[in-house]
């Protein structure tokens, strides 16, 4: 009779690696739908990024801890445990790089081409309607300051387009970016100044974020002032700069074609 060689026993700290980073995947991946479906709020959404976070985290010690008790007593779950930590690093890879970002980039949520006068948003009804009752709100100059080292092409921007023709522009170049108009005025009055509010949205959990964009008359000329904030927390990591960039690069692209 042919001797049953026992198997050895599964390391429980492998099976739970796997099972904890599933969970924290899930987590993490509904998160992300239901805030992007607006079925729950980007506050909550956040909370549930912060614990998906942390039990990728468990995971992966779990993960060290089953290493060393197989590596010890032999006991099987290598390729559960390897699963668990590979889920984990994946779903802790982009708050990894958020994370990056902290640590390079000033603690800023507003940036704008005009430090010492940023471009005011629209307090008009249509514009808090539109906002859902959100009123961005100021910062101090000195606050303003750590941009510029940090993102020193963020500059205004200036074309050889009389006002009328750089707000049709503008308006133009946003609806490329798929920028919602939350309000605008054309060029005129007093200072000959133009302004149109926009709404934009993040890219990964499609929160709405804030935008507008300032006009003023110069000699043959047209100067453009852009401001971007973000609504949730006091650090952006760098996507306000990255908005305000990404629209010079369609306005340039938009001259280019004229």
């Amino acid at each position: 009779m042919r001797r049953q060689i026992p198997l050895e026993p599964w390391s429980e700290a492998a099976l739970w690696s796997r099972r904890v980073a599933v969970f924290a995947a899930t987590v993490a991946l509904l998160s992300l739908l239901l805030v992007r479906l607006h079925i729950i709020d980007p506050a909550s959404a956040l909370a549930s990024l912060g614990g998906a976070v942390g039990l990728a985290s468990i995971a992966l010690l779990l993960f060290g801890v089953a290493c060393v008790i197989i590596w010890n007593t032999g006991r099987r779950g290598i390729g559960a445990s390897a699963a668990g930590a590979m889920i984990a690093l994946a779903t802790l890879a982009y708050p990894g790089y958020l994370a990056y970002e902290a640590i390079r980039l000033p603690i800023l949520s507003d940036i704008s081409t005009d430090i010492e006068n940023p471009p005011y948003f629209s307090l008009s009804g249509t514009a808090y309607d539109a906002r859902k009752g959100f009123q961005p709100q100021g910062i101090a100059l000195s606050a303003r300051q750590a941009q510029r080292p940090a993102y020193p092409d963020i500059e205004p921007i200036v074309i050889d387009l009389d006002p009328d023709e750089a707000y049709a522009l503008i308006l133009k170049t946003a609806n490329a970016l798929g920028w919602r108009l939350v309000d605008k005025r054309p060029p005129g009055g007093r200072t000959g100044e133009g302004h149109a509010d926009f709404v934009d949205q993040s890219l990964i959990m499609g929160i709405d974020e804030d935008v507008t964009v300032r006009l003023k008359p110069l000699p043959g000329q047209t100067r453009i002032d852009l401001r971007s904030i973000t609504r949730y927390g006091r650090h952006d990591f760098g996507t306000n700069a990255g908005r305000i960039m990404a629209f010079a690069d369609e306005l340039q692209s938009q001259l280019d074609n004229r």
